[in-house]
């Protein structure tokens, strides 16, 4: 049964997320954590997360603005394992803010509230059709990689706030999914070393039992479900990109700043 949960959520994601390049780590770190602890959990997601993205590559590497790429993914993945590296000393610290909506206990923290915060004004400011043309100038998008990167570290969310970015790189649409899709690469690489130093190494006895299975089911079921978002994309023009990623990304803002995700 957790095969077919995993076969269904990894696919279902994959081609859902192919285009606005965030939310399959999302949507499947839930799933994995039902079967393994969450640090574990963790670890796998980006595991599935990094070899998806070198499969999407595949499909979109020809696209990849190369300019854009070297600017915005070298500080990116500096600042991702400086983040993540932050992050693996505060969860050992309690920074939670408990606190009760409609009845449900929950629990956020300043961390994602910030970071909600900023993605809420940048997806607001996305809809509107007056600012949609505003781009970044080149020299900001080093500056962008780092904070996107850094604070994506920290946060454990990294695709909303590449995606942010990126938007306003004056990428076309294929180039901006292209692009984002080379760029984690990268830093899903600086993420596992870091988790791969801290939770893989300590947990290896639970990895051996059945992960290297669920790895593979999740991993086969991505990779489907990219390669027919690759397929749909054809469909999609670059507003319809732009409207999509904003959406997703202001759903996602909320998710986060309210600690259910």
């Amino acid at each position: 049964m957790e095969y077919i949960l995993i076969i269904l959520v990894a696919f279902g994601a994959a081609l859902l997320t192919f285009v606005s390049g965030f939310g399959l780590g999302t949507i499947l770190l839930p799933v994995f954590a039902i079967f393994f602890p969450v640090e574990i959990a963790i670890a796998l997601t980006a595991v599935v997360h990094l070899l998806n993205n070198i499969f999407k590559t595949g499909l979109m590497y020809k696209h990849v603005d190369l300019k854009v790429f070297f600017l915005f993914a070298i500080p990116a993945s500096i600042a991702a394992f400086i983040g993540a590296s932050i992050l693996l000393y505060l969860v050992k610290i309690n920074l939670k803010i408990p606190y009760q909506l409609f009845g449900m206990n929950l629990e956020t923290s300043i961390i994602n509230i910030i970071i909600a915060a900023l993605l809420i004004c940048f997806a607001i400011l996305e809809m509107n059709k007056n600012l949609t043309g505003v781009r970044l100038k080149a020299k900001w998008m080093s500056v962008g990689g780092f904070l996107s990167g850094f604070f994506g570290g920290l946060s454990g969310h990294q695709g909303a706030l590449r995606s942010m970015f990126l938007l306003k790189a004056g990428l076309s649409r294929d180039a901006f999914i292209a692009t984002g899709i080379a760029t984690a690469i990268f830093i899903d690489i600086s993420r596992l070393i870091v988790y791969g130093s801290s939770f893989l190494l300590n947990h290896i006895e639970v990895i051996q039992e059945n992960a290297l299975t669920i790895l593979l089911i999740a991993c086969g079921s991505a990779f489907l479900g990219s390669f027919l978002g690759r397929k749909l994309l054809k469909k999609v023009t670059l507003y319809k990109v732009q409207m999509i990623v904003a959406s997703l990304i202001l759903v996602f803002a909320i998710l986060l700043g309210i600690g259910l995700i």
